[in-house]
């Protein structure tokens, strides 16, 4: 394709994206049905141009007055994935220069809003929540998130699907804490690799098998997804109970619902129940209180954990629905705390930065729940075995999981544990 058609997509496709009345990922793929012509080499260009526009938009639109052309054409030149030739070929004497001189500015000239790309809104939190340690938090956000697998525990062991990858041309080290995690180099596509299509591995953060790890379900238990989604979690809580008991997947979104059954069907899982619910009271859960021994809250958040990932997140979001999100993740984890036998063990968790959506839930629940005791999740990790428990915690003894993209090398998360007592 020629290098003037693809910076125009690529502009074109940045038009679309800004608009932000879709996910990012959603306006891609529309787009690229739109355009079949497109080639994998093509399609990943323009993913790549999109995701860089997005990450660095306030420092990339402060350029972009000083070029010549429309907006999203010089958005797309700044944040190009493509080789650097490739791109000159298509640019004008004017462009190129322009270009060189937006590439020589040193980052200590910017204003502060230029070099960390986030919203005041998200920004003054952050920067008020850790010091010092927000800058490298702002520059991790800068980049992209690394390829994590979890190994399937039913039938596979990490050391020889690590072997089995490595066959296959793909370079996959055990992750630093979880016990079932690869961590791959560059982007595969795993979907032609066998490991992938016999559901010996799944796509899946370190940080979230942690979350699975933490709600420590065992053989022949009931246990509770309460928010559910896709079922990342879901698939390595039902591992972890070696496929007995029984494993309820509950989710407000029929349609998340749905992208759990082909992995389910992979995981060779039998003992996971997918139930679509109206809202946090629905009669179907009322119907089960008191009766689990464990229930995984991975509420409904920001997710300012995962901008590497969904950069358009920082942009699609603002205060006022920060607040919304906390009102909501404190209701809906109340009512999944109903669900608890005495001794069960409650596990709330987001993928979030923010202390409103992370210790002031925790501390709002055991205000208002005094029958739950909370357990310090540094010492559960521990007893676990997770590798370095104590540098994946904060708060008094441990008190919370707090990983972070520049600490940890994970998406952002957090997790707090309770026990229901008596």
């Amino acid at each position: 394709m020629h290098p003037n058609a693809v910076l125009d997509a690529c502009a074109d496709l940045v038009r679309e994206a800004l608009a932000f009345a879709h996910p990012a990922d959603a306006v891609a793929a529309r787009f690229f049905r739109a355009h079949r012509g497109l080639g994998p080499r093509e399609r990943a260009t323009l993913t790549d141009t999109l995701y860089a526009v997005l990450r660095r938009k306030l420092q990339y639109e402060h350029f972009a007055p000083s070029g010549s052309g429309p907006r999203e054409r010089r958005l797309a030149i700044l944040g190009f994935g493509g080789p650097r030739d490739f791109l000159f070929s298509a640019l004008t004497p004017q462009e190129k220069e322009w270009v060189q001189r937006c590439e020589a500015v040193a980052p200590a000239d910017l204003l502060d809003r230029h070099r960390h790309n986030l919203p005041e809104w998200l920004a003054q939190p952050l920067h008020a929540q850790l010091g010092e340690q927000f800058w490298p938090l702002a520059d991790s956000l800068l980049g992209q998130a690394p390829l994590d697998l979890r190994v399937n525990q039913l039938g596979a062991k990490r050391s020889e699907v690590q072997q089995e990858l490595q066959a296959a041309a793909i370079v996959a080290a055990p992750t630093p804490h979880s016990p079932w995690g690869l961590r791959v180099q560059g982007k595969p596509a795993l979907n032609r690799v066998d490991a992938f299509t016999r559901g010996a591995v799944e796509v899946q953060d370190e940080g979230s098998q942690l979350l699975a790890l933490l709600l420590d379900a065992r053989r022949g238990e009931m246990v509770t997804d309460f928010c559910a989604g896709a079922g990342g979690k879901t698939l390595a809580i039902g591992a972890g109970m070696r496929n007995t008991g029984r494993l309820y997947a509950f989710d407000t979104s029929a349609h998340r619902l749905e992208a759990l059954k082909p992995r389910l069907g992979r995981s060779g899982l039998s003992n996971v129940h997918p139930v679509a619910i109206g809202h946090e009271r629905d009669e179907r859960i009322k119907r089960l209180a008191g009766k689990m021994d464990r229930v995984l809250v991975d509420a409904p958040c920001s997710g300012t954990g995962t901008l590497r990932r969904h950069p358009d997140l920082k942009w699609r979001q603002n205060q006022a629905a920060v607040d919304g999100l906390a009102a909501i993740q404190l209701a809906v984890l109340q009512s999944a705390a109903r669900l608890l036998k005495p001794g069960g063990r409650l596990v709330y968790a987001t993928c979030s930065l923010l202390t409103q959506e992370n210790e002031d839930i925790a501390a709002a629940f055991s205000a208002a729940q005094p029958g739950f005791m909370a357990l310090p999740v540094a010492a559960e990790l521990a007893r676990l075995k997770v590798g370095g428990a104590d540098t994946l915690c904060a708060g008094e003894e441990g008190r919370f999981l707090r990983l972070w993209p520049h600490r940890h090398g994970t998406d952002g998360f957090f997790a707090a544990v309770w026990e229901r007592q008596g």
